[in-house]
């Protein structure tokens, strides 16, 4: 084949005659036929020159010259043919002789095989009735089986076992359904299996929408028991901080018979703990189960259905919680909000245990808006609550409640800080209404005072009233009966301040403010100075009548003095603060107007009562010829009044404030005398009566010498100083050199007080007995008196500096 492949690649030989180009072209001609190339563009070539018949006659040409090959190769193959013929021929003999064979060999077999291929036939037969027998007995098996686990299944549902149910349909459906031999038991699965999911969805739905009715109540009261359990706790500290109080009062007073007791730790378990976790939810403390949520939620899961019932879920307690915010109109707020705020403590702690125990039922973004929500609504509704309120009482029962609330949800993770910004928000209005409930019963209390000393029959009256505000000036315990030294007023009014402590306390704690100790303080201080002291000033200028009801008021201020060192004491415990931190930021006495007015009332009563007896001055003989040795007859009677007055007042009055008082007579007694000496009833004097008056002065000054028992002696000696003016005076008529006066040293030592006009008014009236009527007659060549000269002197120098 390749020798002639080879053989058909070859030119041809050129043919003898013809030209040159009909050679060429028969050359390319033949060797494009041998080589199988395309033939067309000879073609074209042919009929575009005009010449299909030459080339016609060059594929003839070829043609001719293949049949002198075809011929030599026929003959050169011709005898291998005929020997392949001659052995064919012999090979038939041989088939025919081996045909016979298997034919007589089939016919053998045939006859022995026949009863064999009977025996077959039977065997396949009973085979085939074996496999039908035990494709039935298979059938029936897989029939039992099934019907078996449906029998199963129904037993489930009527014990309501869903789950157990569930679990049987996914193995029908997975083992048997496919495979099951029975089309009426197929066709029946199919129809059945369907609407027993679909009712095992709608009896878990109802059991759910059951658990979410009671849920809601059951919410309510684990909220209030909540709350009622931090409620206890707050009480138990506060006991404590009581107790730690008293132990403190101990050691500062240097008690030694101290009580010390073990403090039970008494350790109910709390709201918040992960006992009974598992997988039914229960908490024997908190009294609610969630059996019944995950229940259906496990069902929901087998079902399939896991998404669409964590979305039923949210949805269904978001509109739970939404109802939740609705605030009856018809009941006022104070009576339904401990209802309103346990609710949503209750909805939240069912909420974390879902959270913490429901394996993904609720996501915690979802439980963190919800709680969100819930506080933006809460805020409002205290916002628009707080705005209408007017009593104070009532405000702090809620803030109570809303900051046990705070407590109660901190402890399970939740942020209530803007709750406790919303109380502190509101602190303002609080104490507003708090110092105008004050103002009022305060005024009630100054209302009824009848000015007259307390009586206290029992020790526990004294204790009320004395040892309850530290007002005590002894820490013996007085006999029974006991008249105290100030009027019912004051124990009254302690009461209302420190139950205002109290509240502003009870206000500010828990709030999330730790040291609120100045707050309390700056509310107490207008307590103090706003409240009270305009009311007492109110009472002073219009209803105190008489000595005895200013001196009642005078000696209630004293003791309110040192009530006032108890408030901030008081004030400084319940904050939680060392007593020392507030005597340290002490501020002066709140009360000091109404003090000072009081002692100025009193005084001036008082001086009203000195200036009666001091109108007996005027009838002081002014030029009598011997002095007057018992003193004058108003200086015994203001004296008089004035031991009558102390003997009164020393019982009620601290020696303070009678010093104060008595001080402020004598000066005013002292004014008396040195104004008449310079009115112009008296025209001139003498020294007689000057000595006269010197007896008076030094009267008062041993009256003030004889309170020495009742006052210290620097108090003695102030009293004596009050009348410093008028004794200055005395001392400069009776002077031998009264021009000393003149001298700034002197002066500065001795007549500090004395006003150069008055003295200089005073001295022209004084007379020397040689100026008597006539006595210029007898005496006219007589030396002049050195005393009057120098008087003179003191006069004209006086007048020039004037």
């Amino acid at each position: 084949m390749q020798s002639t492949r080879s053989r058909r690649k070859v030119a041809p030989a050129a043919a003898d005659g013809g030209d040159s180009g009909d050679k060429l072209e028969q050359l390319l001609l033949s060797s494009a036929i041998c080589n199988c190339e395309d033939l067309g563009p000879f073609i074209r070539k042919a009929f575009t020159s005009g010449r299909p018949e030459t080339l016609l006659h060059h594929l003839r040409h070829f043609a001719r010259s293949k049949e002198s090959e075809i011929e030599e190769v026929c003959k050169a193959h011709y005898q291998d043919f005929i020997l392949a013929v001659d052995d064919l021929r012999s090979l038939l003999s041989d088939v025919d002789s081996l045909k016979s064979s298997l034919s007589d060999s089939n016919s053998r077999l045939q006859s022995v095989a026949g009863p064999l291929l009977s025996s077959l036939d039977s065997f396949v037969e009973a085979q085939n009735i074996s496999k039908n027998v035990e494709f039935a007995l298979q059938s029936v098996t897989s029939c039992i089986k099934l019907m078996e686990l449906c029998s199963r299944a129904n037993h489930h549902l009527s014990n309501g076992s869903f789950y157990m149910a569930l679990k049987c349909l996914d193995l029908i459906e997975n083992e048997f359904q496919d495979k099951t031999p029975s089309s009426t038991l197929k066709r029946m699965l199919e129809r059945k299996m369907p609407e027993i999911r679909s009712y095992i969805e709608r009896k878990i739905s109802k059991e759910f929408g059951n658990w979410l009715v009671e849920i809601r109540v059951v919410s309510r009261n684990l909220g209030q028991l909540a709350i009622g359990q931090a409620s206890a706790a707050r009480q138990r500290e506060e006991d404590l901080r009581i107790k730690q109080r008293q132990a403190e009062e101990q050691s500062r007073l240097s008690l030694r018979d101290c009580v010390y007791a073990l403090e039970e730790n008494d350790d109910e378990g709390g709201l918040g703990g992960d006992e009974n976790d598992g997988y039914n939810g229960n908490s024997g403390l908190l009294g609610f189960d969630l059996t019944p949520l995950y229940r259906a939620y496990h069902i929901h899961q087998t079902l399939g259905l896991e998404d669409r019932f964590k979305q039923y879920y949210f949805e269904n307690r978001k509109l739970q919680l939404t109802s939740d915010f609705q605030v009856s109109s018809m009941t006022p707020f104070l009576e339904s909000h401990q209802t309103f705020f346990a609710q949503i403590a209750g909805f939240f702690i069912v909420e974390d245990r879902v959270l913490r125990t429901g394996g993904g039922l609720i996501s915690k973004m979802e439980v963190e808006n919800l709680w969100d929500t819930a506080v933006s609504k809460m805020c409002s509704v205290l916002e628009d609550q707080f705005s209408r309120m007017q009593t104070a009482n009532h405000l702090l029962l809620i803030k109570d409640y809303v900051s046990l609330l705070g407590v109660t949800l901190r402890r399970y993770g939740y942020p209530v800080d803007a709750l406790l910004d919303v109380l502190s928000k509101h602190r303002d209005k609080y104490h507003e209404l708090l110092l105008s409930d004050c103002r009022k019963q305060i005024a009630e209390v100054l209302a009824a005072d009848k000015f007259e000393q307390m009586l206290m029959k029992k020790e526990y009256e004294y204790s009320m009233n004395v040892l309850s505000f530290q007002i005590q000036t002894s820490d013996i315990i007085p006999a029974f009966p006991y008249v105290a030294p100030f009027s019912s007023t004051v124990p009254d009014c302690c009461r209302i301040v420190r139950s205002f402590i109290e509240d502003s306390v009870s206000f500010m704690s828990y709030g999330g403010q730790l040291d609120f100790y100045d707050v309390v303080k700056k509310y107490l201080d207008r307590l103090l100075s706003e409240v009270l002291d305009e009311a007492l000033l109110k009472l002073i200028s219009l209803s105190v009548h008489g000595v005895s009801q200013a001196m009642q008021v005078a000696a209630n201020m004293a003791v309110l003095e040192r009530a006032c060192d108890f408030f901030f004491r008081h004030a400084a415990q319940l904050s939680g603060i060392p007593l020392r931190m507030a005597e340290r930021g002490r501020r002066q006495f709140p009360l000091n107007k109404a003090r000072d007015a009081a002692e100025e009332m009193l005084s001036g009563m008082l001086k009203t009562k000195v200036d009666g007896f001091m109108t007996l001055i005027e009838n002081v003989n002014w030029m009598t010829d011997e002095p007057s040795q018992g003193g004058n007859e108003y200086v015994n009677e203001v004296i008089i009044y004035l031991e009558t007055l102390v003997s009164t007042a020393q019982q009620i009055l601290p020696s303070q404030v009678l010093k104060r008082v008595l001080q402020d007579v004598l000066s005013h007694i002292s004014e008396e005398i040195v104004g008449a000496l310079l009115g112009d009833s008296v025209k001139r004097f003498n020294v007689n009566a000057i000595m006269g008056i010197d007896v008076d002065i030094r009267l008062l000054e041993s009256f003030a010498d004889n309170l020495a028992p009742l006052f210290s002696e620097g108090d003695a000696n102030q009293l004596k100083n009050a009348l410093a003016e008028s004794r200055q005076l005395i001392n400069l008529l009776m002077s031998n050199h009264p021009e000393n006066f003149l001298n700034a040293v002197i002066r500065e030592r001795s007549y500090n007080t004395l006003d150069h006009r008055k003295v200089m008014t005073i001295s022209e009236k004084l007379r020397d007995p040689s100026d008597r009527l006539f006595g210029t007659f007898g005496s006219r060549g007589a030396k002049q008196n050195p005393k009057k000269k120098s008087l003179d002197a003191l006069i004209k120098r006086l007048k020039d500096v004037s």
